[in-house]
């Protein structure tokens, strides 16, 4: 493909046009993207995933000399959030303008600064750099960080080191420098089946029943960080716990055999899942599976890890914090109590990393935006 110049408006609506909802593939964009970089010259790298239907996309702009050590990595992620459900006023897959905003599904986040990086290639290119210029477009992070963490490893073993990381995340274009780690689990509680009319006579054992103790144990604990936890300064300054899906039963008239539910633990930087995860299985290891075997010698309690995000703390005092805030000229920098790849490029890539990108509103929701304005700040940061 032939190298065509486009602006940032006009990569959006390439990009958007993609149907990267993270559970399809998101190959066609990844390709497309890879393809116009290579026709400028650019090398590329692809890290497929297991199933070999999502890629990562590393590809470094050399610096003076050719040099591809140090520099900054530019760093978003591709797939987006599901419109299943919203009611949207216009095609969330094409991109609209509409009252001085540009509509479609992952125009915020977080496309809209994949875009921005991708229209100024060719300006990036021409200029003369010391140090290289290293594009991160991952898959899967609304789901699990895993590419985040790919692309991670991928700079720590090829020896990138880079200087600084900027994760073009929603942020408009403020300087965020920490957010809190996450984690979900997937509890599957089996008891015994029975009819309804026999409940409590020792012929069944709730799942349902007994999956509720457990929910309830996790708010007593998700309450104890609200109260004694250890404080940082978020918008939400502690730890949290949440039970957030649940299914069990399969008639009005059975005593449920199985009950399975999500949890999900949002730390701060300083706290760790093992010790939450500690009280955990003390609370189901001796008193909640003790009291199940009563009715049910064989019963079960199964917590299995889904994904693990870590939280991210950078510096006010890292050069690229430093730098971020000179360019934008707003030395205030923001604490978040969600989660990105950042963990991952601090931590395993070693890259003093900071979180700016352009926004405009709605993120996940229907009729989701970015404003021109906001883009047009994130090609200047550049």
């Amino acid at each position: 493909m032939a190298a065509r110049s486009m602006d940032h408006t006009q990569w959006l609506a390439k990009l958007v046009a993609f149907d990267t909802t993270s559970r399809n593939s998101n190959l066609e964009l990844i390709h497309y993207c890879k393809d116009y970089l290579e026709g400028l010259g650019v090398k590329c790298t692809l890290l497929h995933n297991a199933e070999r239907n999502k890629a990562n996309l590393w590809a470094t702009l050399p610096g003076d000399g050719g040099v591809t050590k140090g520099g900054i990595i530019l760093s978003g992620h591709t797939d987006v959030v599901p419109v299943d459900g919203q009611k949207w006023d216009s095609d969330p897959f094409t991109l609209t303008e509409r009252d001085g905003k540009l509509y479609g599904r992952g125009t915020s986040d977080m496309k809209g600064f994949v875009a921005v990086c991708m229209s100024l290639a060719p300006e990036l290119l021409k200029m003369k750099r010391a140090k290289p210029i290293h594009f991160a477009w991952s898959y899967d992070e609304e789901v699990s960080c895993l590419g985040g963490m790919e692309l991670a490893e991928f700079a720590r073993d090829h020896d990138v080191r880079a200087e600084g990381c900027i994760i073009g995340e929603p942020t408009g274009m403020t300087v965020v420098i920490a957010h809190k780690g996450t984690s979900h689990f997937w509890v599957r509680v089996r008891g015994k089946a029975a009819h309804s009319s026999l409940a409590l006579t020792g012929e069944s054992c709730n799942a349902i029943d007994y999956a509720t103790k457990l929910i309830t144990k996790l708010r007593e604990i998700a309450e104890e960080y609200r109260r004694n936890g250890t404080r940082h300064d978020f918008e939400v300054p502690f730890s949290t716990l949440s039970t957030n899906l649940i299914s069990g039963g399969n008639a009005s008239n059975t005593v449920p055999a199985e009950c399975e539910f999500l949890f999900e633990f949002r730390a701060l930087p300083n706290e760790t899942v093992s010790k939450m995860m500690q009280q955990v299985r003390s609370y189901v290891e001796t008193q909640l599976l003790p009291a199940m075997k009563v009715e049910f010698e064989d019963a079960e309690i199964v917590i299995t890890p889904r994904d693990e995000t870590p939280s991210f703390e950078g510096s006010e005092e890292a050069p690229i914090t430093k730098l971020v805030c000179a360019i934008n000229n707003d030395y205030k920098v923001w604490k978040l109590a969600g989660c990105t790849e950042a963990g991952h490029y601090s931590g395993i890539a070693g890259a003093p990393t900071v979180i700016c990108g352009p926004n405009g509103g709605a993120i996940h929701c229907a009729n989701e935006y970015v404003t021109p304005r906001s883009s047009t700040s994130a090609v200047s940061l550049f």
